[in-house]
């Protein structure tokens, strides 16, 4: 696994550099889900998929910038699904984004994930590690990653992180995310991920949604690139991530690699509440 952790470094070092310094535009390319890729998407795409392909023991890759599944190596054990730039379109007005990682054995289902990984491109590159436990490294001017601490959540937060489209939100819903409000929750939402899920970690807790609405039914976040890695973060760190029926997360199995689902990630509190609304 360290030499998985090693090659996600990497990657990280050399997208930073594509951030600071290439071109952020649009290509001429469509993904899977629709969206036109940034240029900036598929080259971080590439520079993943080329530290990758120096591990053995990953048999293949499951990228959100690609429809279908990519074989590396027949004896490797290890399969990742990882989206290489979450959140780009915030690179044109300089809002943090991030690289996403889950790393599953025997499948792409929740109960394979083994490890999740993610990486914040901000002010500071910071790198979040899960297994047993959740670790933050910061990149220091030695291109390093240094660890900083664990991270724990408490069992109450004071964020709160509110996606979708709001008027496509159900009546339960908007009375859950207005009654959270009132309660003296902040708003701490950027519209990307990475830095929305981060801030929460690192800030004690809160909760992050993105339900189900009008029009998207069935949620916009992936399981296997997005979803699945941040509900392993969340449980490992103390807290919890169910979906729109109250079923944890990482129960759920994909129809197929983009599949998608609604969620919501939060410290233990905060997720009774969603559960409370949902029943």
């Amino acid at each position: 696994m360290n030499e998985i952790y090693e090659a996600i470094k990497t990657s990280a070092i050399r997208i930073r550099e594509l951030i600071e310094y290439d071109d952020t535009g649009y290509s001429s390319s469509i993904n899977t889900t629709g969206d036109t890729q940034l240029k900036i998407d598929i080259k971080s795409d590439l520079v993943i998929e080329e530290e990758f392909r120096k591990i053995p023991s990953i048999k293949e890759i499951i990228s959100e910038e690609k429809e279908n599944k990519t074989s590396l190596h027949d004896n490797g054990i290890y399969t990742i699904g990882y989206d290489p730039l979450d959140g780009s379109s915030l690179i044109d007005v300089d809002l943090s984004v991030g690289s996403i990682f889950g790393i599953y054995e025997g499948g792409s289902n929740g109960a394979h994930l083994k490890a999740a990984v993610y990486v914040v491109y901000g002010p500071r590159v910071e790198l979040v590690i899960a297994e047993s436990d959740v670790k933050m490294y910061r990149l220091n001017q030695k291109n390093e990653f240094v660890y900083m601490h664990d991270i724990k959540l408490k069992e109450k937060g004071k964020l709160n992180a509110p996606g979708g489209t709001q008027q496509g939100w159900s009546k339960s819903h908007k009375k859950l995310i207005d009654d959270i409000f009132q309660d003296g929750y902040r708003l701490r939402y950027s519209g990307g991920m990475v830095p929305d899920l981060h801030q929460i970690l690192l800030k004690g807790g809160g909760l992050f949604s993105y339900p189900g609405t009008t029009d998207v039914p069935k949620g916009k976040l992936r399981m296997i690139f997005e979803v699945f890695p941040f509900a392993f973060v969340f449980e490992q760190a103390g807290g919890a991530a169910i979906n729109d029926k109250n079923q944890r997360i990482l129960d759920l199995v994909p129809s197929h690699p983009h599949d998608t689902t609604p969620c919501f990630f939060g410290s233990k509190k905060e997720i009774e509440r969603v559960m409370a609304c949902y029943e």
